[in-house]
């Protein structure tokens, strides 16, 4: 909810170049001086663009990063553009996901590696692997057909578990729809204002106050980086009703009223905790509301994270990989390309081939005592399907260097064996 569920091993990436030649001359060299570490700085100069050298600190930074996980062994393309090449390694650190972009110039503008475990390829084994991911677990694959979100397998599908940042789909949705009723357009501009800004995950707390972006670049933060401040901006801008009401709307009936801002949660679970928390949820719904305002005007700086699980069955959001189901049809419907593309940003770590997959969205959200990822992919037949796992434990943090590759893995051989059939 309030961080990323994925730690990648080295992780920089300045930049989006539009247009530049194929990075596979990169790999080769990565493969190559992967074997013959450290490389030198006039090589790394040779390489990687100053922006880059700068940001994973020259020469020693580059090698350093690189030491634990090398030498490399080139494996599959998972996709391949003019500016973007992924494409999995195995090392010491076992098998993972390379993602290089490179500039106008075909230098290496940013690097990412990340976790990549082998997928189950049976229903038994993802229903063996469920089992020791949590002491609460929900999980479905399911077709989007005619008639809505049909189930392939499931264990408590229709479970209600805490979202995370999964919720911002629903405001995802109630954006989209205030767009194609004409109350609001994606290029509206909205300055950032400090009393709607959050804490991280994000950037744009960061940010100038008065600094303006358009409801579209919002939603690609709300969504790729799931940006908390990005995301009560937007809740702010087409009002909480219009949330709450996407959540029917979407066909989750899980109580979800009055749904909170993100900064609103941070207020309830390290303001005073748990005493404000708990006179709060002592409240019926209505009078919660009322005291929303009073929240809102807590001082950021009095906010903070937390470590353990703190209320996660009652201070979250709510819904089941049905409901998740659900929302992605939903938003498949409205057909609205901003939605595409903030969807599209970030795949997750899934890395489906994307000649087989064309098209991979995906949302998910931790914190403490919970963990949710959820994908939508369309098969190359056009098939829509979604794999949705919630992981809960209100007792105990999870491991979630364990766990989310685990479930990445998990979700992608579910996606694969819908497809088979």
């Amino acid at each position: 909810m309030v961080r990323g569920f994925l730690t990648a091993v080295l992780a920089v990436t300045l930049g989006l170049p539009a247009a530049a030649p194929e990075p596979g001359t990169q790999f080769d060299w990565l493969i190559d001086a992967s074997t013959r570490m450290p490389v030198s700085a006039a090589e790394v100069e040779e390489h990687l663009n100053q922006n880059f050298r700068t940001a994973i600190g020259g020469a020693d930074g580059f090698n350093n990063a690189l030491s634990p996980l090398v030498p490399f062994t080139a494996g599959a393309v998972v996709s391949s553009s003019p500016t973007e090449l992924r494409q999995l390694v195995s090392g010491p650190a076992g098998t993972l996901l390379a993602t290089l972009t490179v500039d106008e110039a075909g230098l290496l503008a940013g690097l990412r590696f990340t976790p990549y475990l082998p997928a189950p390829t049976t229903w038994n084994a993802i229903d063996s692997t469920l089992r020791g991911l949590a002491p609460r677990v929900s999980f479905a694959a399911m077709r989007i057909g005619p008639n809505g979100c049909e189930l392939v397998h499931g264990v408590d599908p229709d479970t209600a578990r805490p979202l995370g940042s999964a919720f911002k789909l629903y405001v995802l949705g109630a954006l989209a729809d205030s767009v194609a009723s004409g109350r609001l357009s994606w290029e509206t501009s909205l300055p950032l204002n400090p009393a709607w800004k959050s804490l991280p995950s994000g950037v744009l707390q960061d940010e100038p106050d008065g600094k303006a972006y358009t409801l579209a670049e919002y939603a690609d933060y709300m969504i790729s980086i799931s940006d908390n401040t990005a995301t009560d901006h937007l809740m702010h801008k087409v009002g909480r009703e219009a949330v709450q009401r996407q959540f029917r709307r979407f066909g989750n009936t899980t109580p979800n009223a009055p749904v909170l801002t993100t900064r609103e949660l941070f207020t309830l679970k390290s303001w005073h905790y748990p005493a404000v928390a708990s006179t709060y949820f002592a409240l019926p719904p209505k009078l919660r509301a009322a005291t929303l305002p009073a929240l809102g005007r807590v001082p950021r700086t009095a906010l903070s994270g937390w470590e353990t699980p703190r209320m996660v069955d009652k201070a979250e959001w709510f819904g089941s990989p049905t409901d998740m189901c659900q929302a992605y049809a939903g938003l498949w419907a409205q057909q609205e390309p901003p939605v595409n593309t903030a969807l599209s940003i970030n795949d997750g770590g899934i890395a489906l081939p994307s000649a087989e997959f064309p098209t991979v969205w995906f949302k998910g959200g931790s914190e403490p005592g919970v963990l949710t990822l959820n994908y939508l992919a369309r098969a190359a037949d056009g098939t829509l399907i979604t794999a949705s796992l919630m992981l809960s434990d209100p007792d105990n943090p999870l491991n979630e260097a364990t766990a989310a590759p685990q479930g990445v893995a998990l979700l992608r051989g579910a996606i694969q064996l819908v497809v088979k059939g």
